[in-house]
């Protein structure tokens, strides 16, 4: 942990957007958004910097942010897999998916190389899960069967996009399984991880975080010099390291440190809106310069 944010080396190019993961970094550990933080991100968009949510939340969790998305209103949900309007009930804007092949293939080489993995498949319409995959939110229109039959075209729901497919195992340690699963399948998909246990985010091959939030930049003419990213996770190293600033969280993995230019405090001490405050102060400086 930090006492302040470390800047990147060299200069800081004024931002156009600042991108942010939510969990572990944006919210505090109770899942709130702090009133410190809510009066940043509202201060950053006031003086003409976009906000994007960033995150490995489905469209259904969002409800925690988006009373405090301004402008666009879009976030980045599913790590980059959906694009989703939170001004419109959480409408779906853009959907990179997983193909059903590519998932079913994945299945069969953690089968083989990790056994006693378990899986869900998280769909734009809901998620399904395995009878040994431990759902952390119950959801009680979710379907139970095997990932096979759950990736099937012809079951109900079959034609609804995959957005990820998610693996857990009860005995392997969280990176050892991530590194296992990548040399055994990532042929197939991106994989990755933000939990704290052995969970698994399996998306389509070259779906991150970062190219979808590349995506959304280039639409608005904005390059990546000019964006200012903050993370905590594994799934955070890919946009951490595309975006020309960008900041590891105190809590952050020793990945994510390795991967960003600069280090701000923990998430419970709001470490995203003090490097916000510092940006926004720079700013008025310059103009009163």
């Amino acid at each position: 942990m930090t006492s302040a944010p470390q800047r990147p080396d060299g200069p800081t190019p004024t931002p156009r957007l600042i991108a942010t993961d939510l969990d572990g970094t944006l919210l505090r550990d109770d899942k709130s958004v702090s009133p410190r933080t809510v009066a940043a991100l509202a201060a950053a968009e006031e003086a003409g910097i976009e906000v994007f949510f960033v995150t490995g939340r489905p469209a259904r969790w969002m409800d925690v942010v988006s009373d405090h998305v301004h402008g666009h209103g879009l976030a980045i949900c599913a790590n980059g897999a959906a694009v989703v309007d939170l001004h419109a009930g959480r409408e779906f804007v853009q959907v990179r998916s997983l193909p059903r092949a590519a998932a079913l293939a994945v299945v069969d080489a953690l089968r083989i190389a990790a056994p006693g993995t378990s899986f869900a498949v998280e769909l734009t319409a809901g998620i399904n899960y395995e009878p040994a995959y431990p759902p952390f939110f119950k959801d009680p229109a979710a379907r139970i069967a095997t990932a096979e039959e759950l990736l099937r075209e012809d079951m109900d729901g079959g034609r609804a996009p995959v957005l990820k497919l998610l693996a857990h195992h009860s005995e392997i340690a969280p990176d050892e399984f991530l590194t296992l699963a990548r040399s055994a399948a990532g042929a197939y998909a991106s994989i990755t991880r933000s939990s704290p246990t052995a969970l698994l985010e399996i998306s389509g091959h070259g779906v991150s975080k970062a190219s979808t939030l590349a995506l959304c930049c280039a639409e608005r003419g904005i390059s990546p010099a000019e964006v200012v990213a903050f993370g905590d996770m594994p799934n955070d190293v890919e946009m951490l390291s595309w975006a020309g600033t960008s900041y590891a969280m105190g809590n952050a993995h020793p990945d994510v440190i390795a991967a960003a230019s600069g280090r701000t405090v923990a998430n419970n001490e709001d470490g995203v809106a003090l490097v916000i405050e510092r940006i926004l102060a720079e700013l008025i400086a310059q103009q009163q310069a």
